[in-house]
């Protein structure tokens, strides 16, 4: 597949950002655990957080396929900034695209866009994992006026013992209890898409999706994990508390959670797979370049033909994972169906990324070990692509769905 001209040009202004704002600061961030806002900015500044959002929007009504190249371009220099960013474009603007009302996206989607919001996705809760429809919830409407509480002779866990999220009406309001798990940008987010139960009967179709913002009473980052790598993004732990929220922040219709939420997964799988790429190219740039100056036996150590195959196949690797999500990328913006092209992508990027790394950190032996060089922050950033937005076991269930 070739890339246009205007897609070149897009791929080459975030590479040349990503290589002076990102890169070189990238390994104290992850030392300190900082989230870069004045990165965050210029990335906003590029249009990097509405790729796909029309103009009238605030966004720059670009397609999938520019919105992979963004991504490996960014992950290339920082792994979690790149999350952070794929994150809010998908699903969290996907989602406001085709579900939300005009009033929801002026309100939302255009700060959003243009990068005034950071955005985050509250689906996986404690003891579901990547099995959305086992979310444990109950939902109960109410008169208006009526005190928002959980249904005659139940009670609601809080504070993760559970893990399970409800949203009871009360008159214009919807209130919000339970726990949701592992949210990119929990904490540094200004608006998170929750999914919830609003009847506990209905099974899938009794899920529901709400606008929350974070500042609203009742939404507390319970914990920050301690991740192996990504540093730069955080992963929080969210409780919601009696959180109350009005009614109008209800996205689509009532029922339409699960569908809302597995329908934005697809995109965001082709960004997580773009994402592992960039990453994966950083690291073999980083053990080409080590292989080209590395003296040994009298020659240049990439002249080794041990050597210079390893680094042969993981470009190979590399691009064929590319290629993968390109094509997935492409069908999306066809708008024909691309479930399985998508998992496809994800699982093979996401799998190969941490095959690639792991052979540039042999190139270079221990120096590769040691975090004088990037490669062990580089492996510990994207050994997260193979479980986020779906596991590789998850990946391989909707691979054999489609055959």
């Amino acid at each position: 597949m070739l890339l246009t001209q205007d897609q070149e040009m897009i791929r080459d202004a975030v590479r040349a950002f990503a290589t002076e704002q990102l890169w070189p600061h990238a390994p104290r961030w992850d030392k300190e655990h900082t989230f870069p806002k004045e990165a965050h900015q210029g990335l906003a500044a590029l249009g990097a957080y509405g790729i796909c959002v029309p103009e009238a929007y605030g966004g720059a009504n670009l397609d999938y396929l520019t919105l992979a190249l963004v991504l490996e371009e960014i992950a290339a220099g920082d792994g979690g900034t790149s999350t952070a960013i794929s994150v809010t474009n998908c699903p969290v603007n996907a989602i406001l695209m085709r579900y939300g009302s005009e009033a929801q996206k002026q309100q939302w989607l255009v700060p959003l866009a243009q990068g005034r919001m950071l955005g985050a996705f509250c689906l996986t809760e404690p003891h579901v994992g990547s099995d959305a429809s086992a979310l444990r919830t109950t939902a109960v409407k109410e008169f208006d006026g009526f005190t928002a509480g959980p249904p005659q002779g139940e009670t609601l866990p809080l504070g993760g013992q559970g893990g399970h999220v409800s949203a009871e009406r009360g008159g214009d309001h919807y209130v919000l209890n339970g726990v949701k798990q592992f949210i990119t940008s929990g904490k540094n987010g200004q608006l998170a898409i929750v999914i919830a139960v609003t009847d506990k009967g209905a099974g899938k179709k009794g899920m529901s999706a709400f606008m929350v913002p974070t500042d609203t009473p009742g939404y507390a980052v319970a914990r920050l994990e301690d991740k192996l790598g990504q540093h730069s993004s955080d992963t929080a732990q969210i409780n919601l508390d009696n959180c109350r929220i009005p009614a109008e922040n209800l996205i689509g219709q009532e029922g339409e959670g699960y569908r809302i939420a597995l329908s934005a997964l697809e995109g965001g799988r082709i960004g997580i797979a773009a994402q592992s790429v960039g990453m994966a190219r950083s690291a073999l740039d980083v053990a080409i370049a080590y292989a080209k100056d590395r003296q040994s036996f009298g020659t240049a150590i990439f002249n080794h033909q041990a050597v210079g195959f390893r680094l042969a196949d993981c470009a190979t690797r590399l691009e064929a994972a590319r290629q993968l999500i390109w094509h997935a990328a492409a069908l999306r913006d066809a708008g024909r169906p691309c479930l399985k092209e998508a998992a496809m992508a994800k699982l093979f990027a996401s799998e190969i990324a941490e095959a690639v790394c792991s052979a540039a950190i042999q190139t270079l032996g221990g120096y590769g070990y040691v975090n004088d060089f990037p490669l062990e922050r580089i492996y510990r950033d994207v050994r997260v692509c193979q479980i986020y937005e779906g596991t590789s076991d998850v990946q391989k269930i909707i691979i054999q769905r489609g055959l």
